[in-house]
């Protein structure tokens, strides 16, 4: 990937949902909602505060994070949609997720 993010930025690849519900009924791809999880792939070095120090991000890379619909941007990258969000944008890590 050659996206560097800048200041609080973070680089997220979506993660695929689910097509079938828990009773057997699958989803169409039209039907089915943009997922609002995806896993860091990137993290800027941080957003300068008022006495001008850089604070680092909460997030790591590799971190499965909660984001809501309509956040960031959407970039294509060597055929693949990444998107590009503030980290303020994140609204949780999800502990203990399988990678």
């Amino acid at each position: 990937m050659n996206l560097r993010p800048l200041h609080d930025r973070v680089i997220v690849k979506r993660l695929d949902q689910e097509t079938k519900t828990s009773s057997g009924i699958v989803i169409p791809d039209n039907a089915a909602e943009k997922p609002d999880q995806g896993e860091v792939l990137a993290i800027g070095p941080g957003k300068r505060n008022d006495k001008g120090d850089v604070a680092a991000l909460a997030v790591k890379v590799g971190d499965r994070v909660l984001f809501g619909k309509y956040s960031g941007q959407t970039v294509k990258v060597d055929g693949e949609d990444l998107m590009v969000m503030r980290e303020e944008d994140i609204m949780a890590v999800v502990e203990g997720a399988a990678k």
